[in-house]
């Protein structure tokens, strides 16, 4: 297996995440209608355009296996959006490494800090944010789900070129 990480920039690219989206959202089982996902879906890259945000996709020869994106919350603030890695592709590392390429983009894109959501069943979601170094915080938004749990990390500076 040869994973490469790539920047959505095409039509193609944004196709490719629109449909590892909707597979992320099928996975957990209630709507994401509340955070606007649908719109979302349709205006792709939407808040997630460069360059104050980015998606990366994950491939594997020409097999899009997974994704993850960022997307502002203010001048200061990002978040991580739809982290997402096929099932036949999970317990690889992939997961920890496209989380890791976005923490990155955060720093590099002068964000202070990082902020995501996730829900407290996801375990293995839980135990990798928290090994990046992600803490658990305050809501940051209205998310009506009962096993919702938010976490933050403070973003190192970019070093200079």
């Amino acid at each position: 297996m040869s994973i490469r990480i790539d920047f959505a920039e095409s039509t193609i690219d944004f196709d490719k995440a629109r449909q590892l989206f909707l597979e992320y959202a099928d996975s957990l089982g209630f709507s994401l209608s509340f955070q606007g996902f649908e719109e979302e879906l349709e205006n792709l890259p939407g808040k997630y355009a460069s360059p104050d945000g980015c998606i990366l996709l994950a491939w594997d020869e020409l097999e899009c296996v997974g994704c993850v994106g960022l997307r502002p919350l203010n001048q200061n603030v990002c978040e991580m959006k739809r982290l997402y890695v096929k099932p036949a592709f999970r317990r690889t590392g992939l997961g920890r490494f496209l989380a890791e390429k976005i923490v990155q983009q955060g720093s590099q894109k002068s964000y202070v800090r990082m902020q995501l959501d996730t829900l407290s069943s996801m375990k293995y979601a839980m135990k990798l944010y928290r090994s990046l170094g992600f803490v658990e915080t305050d809501p940051y938004y209205n998310n009506p789900h009962p096993e919702v749990v938010f976490f933050e990390i403070t973003l190192d500076k970019p070093t200079p070129a």
